[in-house]
């Protein structure tokens, strides 16, 4: 950590050139005594990467910006304020702490906070942040928090561990063995020093080796940011042993999409198929990752087209977290049935379909946009078929 950075004419630089063109920056001669260009650009990079992921950071006077790869890698606001709505208590420990924007967000909720993380020089921008941003119950730690957890005598109301999905001998993994550190290995070990352990992986996981992979699961929060999955959230309790809450959530601009499920019930539901009425129902991310279909079939009383296709059907419409269609065709997939649809431009979605969107924009010669929608998917007997949507945006009480 460049100390010098910090200098008021610095500062005043970077706050006025984040957007200006790094290359330039870059091969001018020296601005400031005792920093690099090279210093100077990553402080504009890696804070024009804060502007919409970590506007608190950005918008804050006098943040010292780490590696742009910290920032790539870090939770964004909206993931890091839901998970502070997970814990309680008065001291948790964030195993894996980087630049610590779960950790902050974790002190507005928690008496006493530790920040373990193991890069001596993130370590100490993150401790000087958190003192700009001023939040005085962070303790930060430079070590691995794994070992600090070994050794010390505290017990902990919460651990969070949001494990490195970066092995030198695999790449980027995704199963949890073989993240940095092995949860399962040391799950019993943390268990030994708190109850409770909240556990962030990689949207890629799938849910069901997560579920193989470790004890005690009380919760799955899958997490998604304008209908993308960025995180899925596991809540272990020790001792735990009942039935497992799967609890989704979509924060889009206008409002926040939640849909909740006991994967029991989802494993014994039987729900009811249907063939395409007036309006056509596609859950969001969260939820499709999430695996709940029969669920939410049940809830909203919807008959599903497919087994596999993952689209409902109703004659009245109603609230859905998700995009809903009122549907205009629904054609018989052929290039006479394309035909009789004169689309030359739309909007193309493809569920339980044997072409991909970039094949059937070739083969038939779609453009993409406008305000056309088309649904390529199978009906209930197995049969190819389109449906043209016009989509409605406006919710409506449930």
């Amino acid at each position: 950590m460049n100390k010098l950075i910090l200098n008021t004419g610095v500062q005043n630089f970077i706050s006025e050139n984040w957007g200006a063109d790094i290359v330039s920056v870059l091969l001018k001669k020296p601005i400031f005594n005792g920093v690099s260009q090279k210093e100077l650009v990553g402080q504009l990079e890696s804070k024009k990467k804060c502007k919409e992921k970590l506007p608190t950071w950005f918008n804050t006077t006098g943040i010292y910006y780490p590696k742009k790869l910290n920032i790539e890698q870090t939770s964004s606001e909206q993931t890091a304020a839901y998970k502070s709505r997970l814990v309680n208590g008065k001291k948790l420990l964030d195993v894996t702490g980087g630049l610590g924007v779960d950790t902050y967000f974790f002190s507005k909720e928690i008496a006493t906070v530790f920040h373990c993380e193991i890069d001596t020089d993130l370590s100490e921008i993150s401790a000087y942040n958190f003192e700009v941003l001023g939040r005085k119950n962070i303790h930060c730690l430079s070590e691995n928090g794994i070992e600090y957890l070994k050794e010390t005598d505290q017990k902990f109301d919460w651990v969070y561990v949001d494990p490195s999905r970066r092995s030198d001998s695999k790449g980027k993994v995704f199963l949890l063995e073989d993240c940095i550190p092995n949860l399962p290995e040391y799950l019993s070990m943390i268990f030994e020093k708190s109850t409770n352990v909240l556990i962030k992986t990689s949207p890629l996981l799938d849910i069901t080796q997560g579920i193989k992979e470790l004890d005690h699961i009380k919760e799955i929060h899958v997490v998604a940011v304008q209908n993308e999955v960025k995180e899925l959230l596991f809540v272990l309790e020790y001792g735990f042993d009942g039935e497992i809450d799967i609890k989704t959530i979509n924060l889009a601009k206008e409002q926040e999409e939640t849909f909740d499920f006991r994967l029991q019930d989802e494993l014994q539901l039987v729900i009811s198929f249907g063939t395409p009425e007036t309006y056509l129902y596609e859950p969001n991310a969260a939820i499709l990752k999430s695996g709940g279909f029969k669920s939410v079939s049940r809830m909203f009383e919807l008959n599903k087209l497919h087994k596999h296709s993952h689209l409902y059907t109703s004659a009245k419409l109603i609230d859905f977290p998700g995009r809903r269609f009122e549907i205009v065709n629904t054609v018989p997939y052929s290039k006479k049935g394309l035909k009789a649809l004169n689309i030359s431009k739309a909007n193309i979605t493809t569920r339980n379909f044997p072409s991909t969107v970039a094949e059937l924009r070739r083969k038939h010669k779609i453009k993409d946009g406008g305000d056309k929608y088309l649904f390529f998917t199978k009906d209930l007997n197995d049969k190819l078929i389109i449906l043209e949507g016009k989509k409605i945006n406006q919710h409506i009480p449930i």
